[in-house]
């Protein structure tokens, strides 16, 4: 209990706690308390879920909804970092980081195109159930392009976009 004190009142970090009272104290009483405190929370999770079915569906949704991003998150990126790539902190921190955006980017569009698509069923007075939208996901991405080529029209705006010094020509690279 004391142990539980100081963390939550700031005094000990749990990562000191956990440090501290690792697998070298197994002798320790602390340790011990700890290991069956643990045990009994377990056992406790397994007899809910083993005998609570809506507890057991919400874990399972859970855990697809979780594959389902690691999915999402395989379309971004299918290929190997090369040799040469990713053995510095900051190339792997550089490489996670951009594959987490282009997986946020999917995600938060598909979230605003459900949305539109919500209100829209709302506003044409079809009923939509609050139960039904928590069970479903922004993951899915068949509808989007990852591997082909581009083309986005920055032809109407090349003038803005480019600056040229007075005579030079006007002409556009295709």
């Amino acid at each position: 209990l004391r142990l539980v004190a100081s963390i939550r009142s700031g005094r000990v970090s749990a990562t000191l706690a956990l440090q501290r009272f690792g697998s070298a104290a197994q002798g320790d009483p602390l340790h011990r308390a700890a290991e069956h405190l643990g045990r009994l929370l377990r056992t406790v999770f397994l007899c809910d879920y083993i005998g609570i079915e809506d507890f057991r569906r919400e874990i399972h949704t859970l855990l697809n909804r979780g594959e389902s991003v690691h999915q999402l998150q395989r379309a971004v990126y299918s290929g190997k970092v090369a040799p040469e790539r990713g053995r510095r902190r900051d190339e792997m921190k550089a490489i996670s980081g951009s594959h987490a955006l282009l997986t946020n980017i999917v995600l938060a569009w598909n979230t605003a195109r459900m949305h539109e698509v919500v209100e829209r069923l709302k506003r044409d007075g079809i009923p939509v159930d609050d139960d039904w939208l928590r069970r479903i996901g922004p993951v899915h991405f068949s509808h989007i392009n990852f591997r082909g080529t581009m083309k986005f029209g920055v032809e109407k705006f090349a003038a803005a976009l480019i600056q040229r010094t007075p005579g030079q020509a006007t002409r556009m690279a295709s």
